[in-house]
């Protein structure tokens, strides 16, 4: 016999993780602690769980205006579900989709990996629960598969550009790599990023939060470079299971004739290949072209839109989805999409 249940605190959702109720963490954004900054942001979270008598399964969601996402925002890199591998999990998150009729017209899940299976795991469940599911390619993420390579063969391998830029400025900054949170490092980092031209910050206060968890913790990866004794460049990193996530990355307008960010940057990558023996480095998502020039890889992230058509608002959500489609140029998949319906 199945139970299920939803939460609106995310509590819940370490004691699911303490008891081993649910499979482990891959990444930052699949542990508690990620959702607990998220619902301390602000969010409002549905939190739906699905148990029988030896197994547990949950997705960590919120609602607004009767439509269902994830609990997520744009520092998460991927969203997927918190599920034991095998038949018993997909059991369990079936169960969960089909609750959710009762709950809303559209579910929306985004943006999910397919490397481990779980694009198409989800996509399934929300099939065979009883939704029209539509499944596109939303984003990239660029990484590297270091394959015990040294920093140093690894780097005999970049863009000819690249490596020249290194050779010739590399030592116009001092670069530091911190394993542990510092108060003052982080205040050079913000004044950096709000100098800098990035857009301005969804939420600060979450990203020190989560960085003062990480230096805690010994994943904390903070980099920072200095020009006559002023920081000029600054990048936040974790270390986690194997893996390397550059989570930010910023410099100072002022000094791009330094090329500051690319002698960071290839601090950080020795220090992470070198010294914690990672066997990946996650760039996150995006298309940004300078990615390439470090990474060797592109994965592509889904988006998965469940449809509840015994709901009036669906149709006219699958009229705007239809329309959406017919405008949008064709994609190659890059992997196997699940079946739609």
């Amino acid at each position: 016999m199945i139970e299920a249940r939803y939460h609106d605190t995310v509590n819940v959702l370490q004691e699911l993780f303490d008891d081993g109720s649910v499979a482990q963490p891959l990444a930052p954004f699949d542990r508690a602690a990620w959702y607990a900054l998220l619902a301390d942001a602000g969010l409002t979270p549905l939190i739906a769980i699905a148990s029988d008598e030896a197994n547990t399964a949950a997705l960590a969601l919120t609602q607004s205006g009767g439509h269902i996402s994830p609990l997520r925002n744009w520092y998460s890199f991927t969203w997927r579900q918190l599920a034991p591998a095998g038949d018993a999990g997909d059991v369990l998150l079936r169960e969960i989709a089909r609750q959710l009729k009762s709950r809303s017209h559209r579910v929306t899940l985004e943006p999910v990996p397919d490397e481990d299976g779980s694009s198409t795991r989800l996509a399934e469940a929300f099939i065979k629960a009883g939704w029209r599911v539509e499944v596109c390619q939303c984003d990239t993420n660029h990484v590297l598969n270091v394959k015990g390579r040294s920093f140093d063969e690894y780097w005999i391998s970049r863009p000819g550009r690249l490596r020249t830029t290194l050779k010739r400025k590399g030592s116009k900054v001092e670069t530091r790599v911190l394993t542990h949170f510092d108060a003052e490092a982080w205040d050079a980092y913000e004044t950096i990023y709000e100098a800098s031209w990035k857009p301005s910050e969804d939420n600060p206060a979450m990203l020190r939060r989560f960085a003062e968890e990480e230096g805690g913790a010994g994943r904390l990866r903070l980099g920072l470079a200095l020009h006559e004794g002023r920081p000029v460049a600054a990048q936040c990193w974790t270390v986690e299971g194997g893996c390397a996530f550059i989570h930010k990355l910023a410099h100072l307008d002022s000094a791009s004739k330094l090329s500051a960010g690319t002698t960071l940057s290839a601090a950080l990558f020795r220090h992470v290949i070198d010294i914690d023996k990672v066997q990946l480095v996650d760039f996150g998502t995006g298309t940004q072209s300078y990615k390439a020039d470090w990474m060797e890889a592109v994965r592509p992230r889904y988006r998965i839109d469940c449809l509840n058509l015994t709901k009036p608002r669906a149709w006219l959500d699958l009229a705007r989805l239809t329309a959406r489609r017919l405008t949008l140029p064709e994609v190659p998949a890059l992997a196997p999409s699940p079946p739609r319906r």
